[in-house]
């Protein structure tokens, strides 16, 4: 009996260090990719047609983006990039077909605390940042119609920003209905009030107007296509649910020409698009 208490004593002084370690740790967990330091550290370039920006956030942090003005009257798609991953390749996707040819600008901005920005991300954090974005697409292209993209934990900031401004829709690519609810399936054991940043998309995403377009992966070991399907329901019916081959990455784009043809419908017929394309 004594090495059987002792035994369950060892265990519960496990957990409960490892309990201390995921509190003290998890933004780090969460977002990987602010510990990278250094351009060379992600391979940093500018996709052609792209300019490298600053923008200021209203709590004072400087943050790296790229930037495309959009073709006179045209929209500007606003990308938000996972958490292990950068701006870099959301700007070159966006800068290039079929999005360039109608005539889209981008602005894709990289996180607080992410290489080329400062401070410490946090959810809050990252809300502001893409309020920063927003407020710089309406000063370098006043009025132009605003599409809202999100990759993974992007797609979680995407979902935040749509119920605080006007946009022309959702395209979100592996996100999830909750991080509490994607933290319950990967650290089952893990007590929910232990997770600061909770990124109840599924709350936020009710009550809009604007379509959304969400694209799961069939084999997404990091997002199971579950929460995107709970967070399409949580959507109601201006959501359209596209479950595709691939896995978290590989679906990365897949949907693009679908998407554009179905959001630049919404931009209206001021839109001059480049190269003779036709809106």
């Amino acid at each position: 009996m004594r090495i059987l208490l002792l035994l369950l004593a060892v265990v519960a002084l496990i957990y409960l260090a490892a309990l201390i370690a995921l509190a003290v740790l998890q933004r780090r967990l969460i977002y990987p990719g602010a510990a990278w330091k250094g351009e060379h550290a992600i391979g940093r370039f500018t996709p052609p047609g792209t300019e490298p920006i600053t923008l200021t956030t209203e709590d004072g942090e400087r943050l790296f983006a790229l930037w495309r003005a959009p073709r006179p009257g045209c929209g500007v798609i606003v990308s938000f990039h996972g958490n292990g991953s950068r701006p870099e390749p959301h700007a070159a996707r966006f800068a290039a077909d079929p999005w360039r040819a109608a005539g889209w600008g981008l602005l894709a901005p990289a996180y607080r605390g992410y290489p080329g920005s400062t401070g410490t991300p946090t959810e809050d954090g990252l809300i502001r940042d893409g309020a920063a974005a927003i407020a710089a697409v309406q000063e370098r292209a006043p009025g132009a119609p605003i599409l809202l993209h999100g990759h993974s934990l992007g797609a979680a900031v995407a979902v935040a920003l749509a119920g605080r401004i006007a946009s022309i829709g959702l395209y979100l690519e592996a996100p999830f209905d909750s991080l509490a609810h994607a933290v319950r399936l990967h650290v089952p054991l893990a007590p929910s009030w232990l997770l600061r940043d909770t990124y109840r998309s599924d709350l936020r995403i009710r009550g809009g107007i604007e379509p959304i377009l969400i694209v799961q992966g069939t084999d997404d070991p990091v997002v199971p296509a579950k929460l995107a399907r709970a967070l399409a329901e949580a959507a109601g019916p201006r959501a359209r649910f596209a479950l595709v081959p691939g896995d978290h990455v590989s679906i990365f784009g897949v949907r693009d020409r679908e998407a554009e043809s179905a959001f630049r419908g919404r931009v209206g017929a001021a839109c001059c698009p480049a190269d003779g394309a036709v809106p």
